[in-house]
């Protein structure tokens, strides 16, 4: 099972470097997408060892994975793991993603900071609520599955689950955040084999920020994938 771990990257020159020179066994490549970074982010990540994509400008972080999974499709990786590159997620976890699609035969693994065994250190306590509760419970509601963690990125999909014709990524409403709660609900509603997994996400000081995720904006960008996929406005 050949696989790529890809990281999204937006001037994160603070904090590729982790993300970029990580060794684990069960992975054959570090792709690091550059998504228009205005600073070092695509020169570190290079002089860390990653292979590095640079977009010529910000497309946002549906745009950069699809520019990952092509590069993936392009170079026959069987399975993409998708991580931030902002060294919130712990590339040693990657097995445990990686496990329930190598012995159980799922499709699509998504990491989850709630169940037993997962962490998500010093996160605020307002990004909490909504990621504990809020998304989890309205995505779950849609999905008619009870879900723990629904925005956490930090996953691995099976590629071949991405030629069925009814995931359509390509759509350009997808470009920023929605992508990602697109992909987790397409693979529930079509009936591909999901599992949840323990994994950690770990906030890096505050000094050196969050996140690029923009409170009202970004918010809505991961809300509004269940309202247009739930009332079957979009497909």
């Amino acid at each position: 099972m050949r696989v790529l771990a890809a990281a999204i990257a937006f001037n994160e020159e603070a904090k590729i470097g982790p993300v970029a020179r990580f060794h684990v066994d069960d992975v054959q490549e570090v792709l690091v997408v550059d998504d228009g970074s205005t600073d070092q982010t695509a020169a570190i990540a290079r002089q860390e060892g990653a292979t590095v994509v640079s977009r010529a400008q910000r497309g946002g972080a549906g745009a950069a994975i699809r520019t990952a999974i092509a590069y993936a499709r392009q170079h026959r990786y069987d399975v993409l793991v998708i991580m931030a590159g902002n060294n919130k997620d712990r590339p040693a976890e990657i097995p445990r993603l990686l496990q329930p699609i190598r012995d159980e035969g799922c499709d699509f693994v998504q990491g989850s900071r709630y169940l037993p065994g997962g962490d998500f250190g010093n996160m605020p306590l307002y990004r909490r609520v909504a990621t504990q509760y809020v998304h989890p419970l309205l995505f779950s509601l849609v999905t008619r599955r009870r879900i723990t963690d629904s925005t956490n990125g930090f996953r691995a999909v099976r590629l071949t689950m991405l030629d069925d014709p009814r995931i359509d990524l390509g759509q350009d409403w997808l470009d920023r955040y929605e992508l990602e709660p697109y992909l987790f609900f397409k693979a529930i509603a079509l009936g591909y084999k999901v599992k949840e997994v323990p994994v950690t996400k770990i906030y890096p000081p505050k000094e050196l920020g969050y996140t690029k995720m923009k409170p009202i904006t970004g918010w809505w960008s991961i809300l509004r994938p269940l309202l247009l996929l739930g009332l079957r406005i979009k497909r």
